[in-house]
């Protein structure tokens, strides 16, 4: 059954591999980034039957969080949202003691208050299906303490609490907070300037255990990519 969705951040990375993924089984995806060229460029040529409908912007923004709104509803609804946009904070990490408020502030609006705030909006087009689901992508540096990574760790489990009440409050929906684990992306690069991180594995090989996550709907809560891996093996 094709659906409808939402993912933020898709202009490159995890986001951009899980809109290919879900266009190529059919799905209609509205994708959203803050690189107009550089979103219309990956998703523009993504071999269907589904199509990516780009509505670039800034998620911090409410006049594009309105513009996704209105991309869904000319969609005809929504059958999952995909919390993928983030930023990392400063690189190289900072320790707490020189973690800047103006910089944890950033952190808070795009991880955190911005994905709530598209919910909200969202929410009611969730409900309406039989099948509504919101994704948001975690890390281990939500429930591990490594240094530097104080900030977004922060963050991360705030947007796990998030997840975690809202998969409560609303149990007609599924809500899961996916840990897709390192991946070789630009962010984890940013985390680690100047490392070699070909080791990591491509977000392309992550994207199977969150559409078999999709695909099995466990009740809400968290999961991590690597189980959900191993399980299928």
């Amino acid at each position: 059954m094709t659906t409808t969705a939402l993912v933020t951040g898709a202009a490159r990375g995890f986001g951009l591999a899980l809109t290919a993924a879900l266009v190529a089984r059919g799905d209609t995806v509205v994708v959203d980034g803050r690189d107009a060229a550089a979103l219309a460029a990956a998703t523009a040529d993504l071999p269907g039957p589904g199509t990516a409908v780009a509505v670039p912007g800034d998620l911090t923004d409410a006049a594009h969080r309105g513009a996704l709104h209105s991309a869904v509803r000319r969609a005809g609804g929504l059958d999952l949202l995909v919390h993928n946009a983030g930023t990392l904070g400063p690189s190289p990490l900072p320790r707490l003691a020189e973690l800047a408020p103006h910089a944890f502030a950033d952190l808070w609006e795009t991880n955190v208050a911005a994905p709530l705030a598209l919910t909200r909006l969202l929410l009611p087009f969730l409900r309406t299906g039989p099948a509504g689901t919101v994704v948001t992508l975690s890390s281990d540096a939500a429930v591990e303490a490594y240094p530097g990574w104080g900030g977004y760790g922060a963050t991360k489990a705030a947007l796990d609490q998030l997840a975690a009440v809202l998969g409560a409050e609303e149990p007609g929906l599924r809500v899961y907070a996916f840990d897709p684990g390192d991946m070789r992306t630009d962010m984890h690069q940013r985390a680690f300037p100047g490392e070699d991180i070909s080791d990591r594995p491509e977000p392309a090989t992550v994207v199977p255990a969150l559409l078999t996550l999709l695909r099995q709907r466990p009740p809400s809560g968290r999961h991590r990519a690597a189980d959900l891996l191993e399980a299928t093996r």
